[in-house]
Formats: structure tokens, C-alpha cells, sequence
């Protein structure tokens, strides 16, 4: 029998601290399980290459909860250790048996699945446990070890009676950590953080129905039998090549990843690449709602098929991060902060992989089937426009197969939409101008009046669509976006109407001073216009920037520019050639005459939505009065 202390030097207790001071205890369970995977695909190597002499048959990995004697058992039938290896590998900190094997073996276990870099997770279970003993057999033909430590410098280790190859860890809980007693809590650690894991992993046992024997009574009870409760899943999709998987098996893994989620991805994109880094994983676009802020945090991280994260943000691209599925890769470090993963060289290479990756499946689902694209479009608008509008190089591929809607169901693409307008909407300034409306049933007339006058009307209603005209105003050469009940409109109808004035001059700048007295607001600027008698007497228009302006400064932009209030500017488009327009020049009776504007204006305002509270209340008293 051995005593000593354990060797913890001030060479190896930096990387100690610096790499393994866990914040969050509960990961105690996913290293050792980690380290049992890894004890356990070493043998299969060494067995495959013949160093092993051993059959590796079908190992798993076994939890066991004993609540009574406060301790937790985690069992592999894994390569084990002698007696010099647990003096080697447990008592001199920070010496990692999996990178030692790996570094001899680096040229045939390249490919062996080994996680890597636990050489001191073994100690996490100390947070949770008071003493930990460890029983031990080598696949080598030398005798078991039983290893004993409290927590502190000292250990034991002895000889033990253990007769069969693997590790047994045995966590004596402390009086501050008895949850983890719980099986529900054990299990749902499990199946947070090794429900992929290579190795099976059995915890507790589960009743299996058997088929009913031949001649048994309807009434008959099924026998049953108790079987092992294998809790993961030692092959996910995205181990398997694409060509291995059918849309089923995909739709299935999704299940599997969110079985409380009953829609259906709309489809998916399998990464797999080994140069220049290694990543592999299945990317899920579901139908996403406008909120942008529901939708994060359903993309899974996985090293090796260990659980580290599911926020990947800095490791995907944040555009992506709406969307769901896994991400595996053996380059992304388990326990290191998230601005260290945003500076990693290997992780920004990542991400750009992943934005070309998702940017050329949309592209070729758009040529392949425009259809279909068509038709999944508003499900999955906000992750493209997100995109256009944050990542450059995303911009140029999307471009081609970002589409622009109509509010009447057509849908173009950008160079489309060029082509198709530039004959008939063009302004002052040889402008291609793109109206758009943002709310169809809000902005009806407008889009009425619009479409009389044979423009197309687009329906962008996205949350940052208006950051993404912004950004295409600017990247693209004389076009510009407004609003349907823009000023933009004005310059848009003035250009192409040949409608002439029934009134003369001097008629217009009486009926100008007329409304400007009876309202007697600032915030409107009057514009007489010539238009068809069947439009609209009055149209409130709103200057396109000012307009764009409140909007940033209501979703908290405007201290960026220093705007402070925006305030209230509109354009009062009278249009000239409307029947109660000469009504209300002709009328002789000023109250008379007062009530015809205000009636007017303020039915120009219903339709803008900008009648609102006591004002409405006392235009629909007006309005009553009237009928009377």
C-alpha cells in the first residue's frame, strides 16, 4: 500500500486555474462521462490496430445513483488504468492522458473520435463530491487499483479485488451537493450534456412490452421484461454522411433535438468539412416569426459529441443564430470564455464557413425550385434580410436571391425589379423609386391611389427592412425606396399626371389660405394638386427621411445622431380637381366652410392612423352631427 501527496506544482497549477475553474458545478458529470468515453474509445483503437489483445465486444458507460449512501457511480469497461498510470495520469495535475495518446498514437487515432483535453476535468468532482475513490483494471494483465482521496494534497492507493477491465469513479456527494442525488436531476444533466455521446450510457433500467405469446386472451396482460435505459443516442445524424440520410431521418433528428417543437423545419443544410478545421453538423430552418428576440439560442454546440453550449454566439454568425440544429467541432476549446472564442483565428474561419455554407444551399434551393422558395419566403425573410444586412459578404451572395414581394403576391428579385420598373417609376432625378408598403391593411388607400395610377407597391413589412433600404440605397446606384404615403408618391404622380387644374391661380391661393386658417397647424405643409376627380380630396403624405428618422429614434437610434425629438411633418395634398374641393372654395358660410376642412382633414388623418384619442372621439361627434 502507497501513501503520498499529490504532485501539484506551481508549473501545472496555472493551466489548472486558468482553463478549469468552473463557474457552473452540474458540468462535473459531463467530465467524467467525457473521460469514460475517452477511456473507452482508446481500447477500441488499440484493439483495432492489434495492441490491445482484448475483445472490445459493446462496452457502455453506467451512472448509478445510491441515495441512501450518498454516492454516485460512473462505470466504463474502457482501457482502465494500473496502478503507475493513476499515479501518473491522477496524482500529477494537469498531465492529460487523452493529448499523451493522442501525441503516440497521433497518426492512426487521428480519426479515433478521443475527446481530448480532460486531463483535469477529473478533478470538477471535487465541487460535488467529499471524497471520490477511484477502482481501476487495466486491459493489461496487472493487478486492480483502488485510489482514495478527501479533497485535499493526501491520497491512498492500494491493490484492489476488481476482476473485469475499466474504471469505476465513486463520488461520495457533500452535504451542500445532495441534489445531484435526485435522479431527475442527474438525468436531465445527462440529457443535456452526453444525449450524443459515442459510448452508450445506461442509467437505471426500463420496462420493455413483448409481443403477447401465441394463443394468449385478448385480456391477456403483455409480458414485459426490464432492460437497460440507454439514455443517448451513440450515432446522430450528423456523424452520418448526407448521402447515408433521407429527408425522414432529418426530420426525425429534429424531433429528436426539440420534441416539444411541432412544426417541421422547413428544410436543412449538413455541414461537413475537415480542412482547413473540423466541423460537421445539421442546420435547421424553421418558420420564424418577425420577433427577433424569441428566436436565439436554439443552435446546440458540440465538441466531439459533448454538449458545451448553446450559445454560439461569436462561433456562428448572429444572423443564425435564429436557427436551430447542431454544430460539432473538435477545434472549438470546451472551457473558455466567449470573447476568447470571438479572437480564435479557427473560430472566425467557422464562421465565415457556416455564411458561405447557408448562402449557397438558399441559393441553390432558389434555383431549383424558385416555387417552393417563393412560398417559404415570409417564414424565412428575417434570417435573409438579418443577414444582407450585417454580413457583407452574405450581402453580395444574397443579392441574387433575396426576393422583394408585391402586396398583390408577385415576388422579384432585385435585378428583376429593376428592369420591370425602371420605364414607369423614375423621378424628378432619374431615380428608380421602389414603394413599398409596410402594413397592407393600414395603408390601403394609399396603395389604391398607387396602383391607380399603375405603379407597383411592394410589401416590405420586416422589422429591419428599413435598415436594409438604407443599406441598399446606399450600396446600389440611383434608386431609392418610399414609403406609399411618402412625399415620394407626390414627386412620383406629378411626373407622370397630364391632369390639368380647374382652378385657376388665383382660385388656388384663396382655397390655400381658406384650409391654412381652419386648421392652423405648422406640422402640415399644403400642396394643391392636380389629380383625377375620382382620388382622394385630401392625401396626407409624410416626408420619406423625417419619417425614416423617427423610426430609428423610436427603436433607440436617435441619441446616435443627436436628433433628440423629431418633430410632426406632413404634406397636405389637396387635390384640385375634387367635386368638395370646389364645395369648400364656393362655400360663402365660414363655419360652414371650417367644418368641410376639418371633416376632410381629419378623415385624410383617419387614413394615415393619425386620428387618435379626444381628436377621434370629437370626429366621430362631428361626424354623427353631420348625418343628422
Amino acid at each position: 500500500m502507497a501513501t503520498g501527496k499529490i504532485n501539484v506544482s506551481v508549473e501545472n497549477i496555472f493551466p489548472l486555474i486558468k482553463k478549469f475553474l468552473y463557474s457552473d458545478h452540474e458540468i462535473f458529470l459531463r467530465e467524467l462521462i467525457s473521460n469514460a468515453t475517452d477511456a473507452t474509445l482508446k481500447l477500441k483503437h488499440l484493439s483495432t490496430i492489434g495492441e490491445a489483445k482484448v475483445e472490445y465486444g459493446n462496452p457502455l458507460i453506467e451512472v448509478k445513483i445510491d441515495k441512501e449512501g450518498k454516492k454516485i457511480h460512473i462505470i466504463d469497461q474502457g482501457v482502465g488504468m494500473t496502478e503507475e498510470e493513476v499515479q501518473k495520469y491522477i496524482n500529477e495535475i494537469a498531465f492529460s492522458g487523452a493529448e499523451e495518446f493522442l501525441d503516440k498514437y497521433k497518426d492512426s487515432a487521428k480519426d479515433s473520435g478521443i475527446i481530448g483535453h480532460f486531463g483535469l476535468g477529473f478533478y470538477s468532482a471535487f465541487m460535488v463530491a467529499s471524497k471520490v475513490e477511484i477502482i481501476t483494471k487495466s486491459y493489461k494483465d496487472e493487478p486492480a487499483a483502488h485510489w482514495t482521496c478527501d479533497g485535499s494534497p493526501n491520497f491512498t492507493l492500494k491493490k484492489a479485488k476488481k476482476t473485469t477491465r475499466g474504471t469505476e469513479i465513486i463520488l461520495h456527494i457533500a452535504d451542500d451537493s445532495t441534489e445531484f442525488l435526485e435522479e431527475g436531476k442527474i438525468g436531465s444533466l445527462l440529457s443535456k450534456y452526453n444525449k450524443f455521446m459515442p459510448i452508450p450510457i445506461k442509467f437505471g433500467t426500463k420496462t420493455e412490452t413483448l409481443p403477447k405469446p401465441e394463443g394468449a386472451k385478448e385480456e391477456d396482460p403483455a409480458p414485459t421484461k426490464e432492460v437497460d435505459n440507454i439514455i443517448n443516442n451513440p450515432n446522430p445524424a450528423w456523424t452520418k454522411q448526407p448521402t447515408e440520410l433521407s429527408d425522414e431521418d432529418y426530420k426525425g433528428f429534429y424531433r429528436e433535438l426539440y420534441p416539444m417543437q411541432f412544426e417541421e423545419p422547413l428544410f436543412h443544410i449538413h455541414l461537413n468539412v475537415d480542412y482547413p478545421f473540423n466541423l460537421t453538423g445539421i442546420l435547421y430552418f424553421p418558420k420564424l416569426t418577425n420577433d427577433l428576440n424569441t428566436q436565439k439560442d436554439r443552435i446546440q454546440l458540440y465538441q466531439n459529441q459533448v454538449f458545451v453550449t448553446d450559445n454560439v454566439e461569436g462561433i456562428v454568425p448572429e444572423f443564425l443564430t435564429m436557427l436551430r440544429g447542431v454544430i460539432d467541432s473538435p477545434d472549438i476549446p470546451l472551457n473558455v470564455s466567449r470573447s476568447y472564442l470571438q479572437a480564435d483565428g479557427a473560430v472566425k474561419k467557422i464562421s465565415t464557413y457556416i455564411t458561405r455554407k447557408v448562402a449557397d444551399k438558399l441559393s441553390s434551393l432558389f434555383k431549383n425550385n424558385r416555387e417552393d422558395f417563393e412560398a417559404k419566403w415570409n417564414d424565412i425573410k428575417i434570417v435573409i434580410e438579418y443577414g444582407m444586412l450585417s454580413e457583407d459578404k452574405f450581402f453580395d451572395k444574397a443579392d441574387k436571391f433575396a426576393l422583394y414581394p408585391t402586396v398583390d403576391g408577385a415576388y422579384y428579385t432585385f435585378e428583376e425589379l429593376q428592369e420591370k420598373l425602371k420605364a414607369n417609376q423614375t423621378d424628378k432625378d432619374d431615380k428608380l423609386v421602389l414603394l413599398y408598403a409596410s402594413n397592407k391593411e393600414e395603408q390601403h388607400s394609399y396603395i389604391e391611389a398607387a396602383k391607380a395610377k399603375g405603379f407597383e407597391v411592394l410589401l416590405l413589412d420586416s422589422p429591419i427592412v428599413s435598415h436594409l433600404m438604407q443599406k441598399l440605397e446606399t450600396s446600389k446606384e440611383k434608386i431609392s425606396f418610399a414609403r406609399v404615403d411618402a412625399d415620394h408618391l407626390d414627386n412620383l404622380i406629378k411626373k407622370e399626371d397630364t391632369q390639368i387644374s380647374k382652378l385657376s391661380d388665383e382660385e388656388k391661393e384663396a382655397l390655400k389660405t381658406d384650409i391654412e386658417t381652419a386648421i392652423n397647424n405648422k406640422s402640415y405643409t399644403i400642396q394643391l394638386e392636380a389629380m383625377d376627380s375620382s382620388s382622394s380630396p385630401f392625401i396626407i403624405t409624410e416626408p420619406e427621411f423625417m419619417r425614416r428618422m423617427k423610426e430609428m429614434q423610436q427603436s433607440g437610434g436617435g441619441g446616435m445622431f443627436g436628433m433628440g425629438n423629431m418633430p410632426e411633418m406632413y404634406n397636405l395634398v389637396v387635390n384640385t380637381n375634387h367635386e368638395l374641393v370646389s364645395e369648400i372654395l364656393n362655400t360663402k358660410t365660414a363655419k360652414k366652410k371650417e367644418r368641410l376642412i376639418n371633416q376632410s382633414l381629419d378623415l385624410a388623418r383617419l387614413s394615415k392612423g393619425l386620428l387618435k384619442g379626444e381628436e377621434l372621439t370629437k370626429f366621430i361627434k362631428r361626424s354623427y352631427e353631420m348625418v343628422k
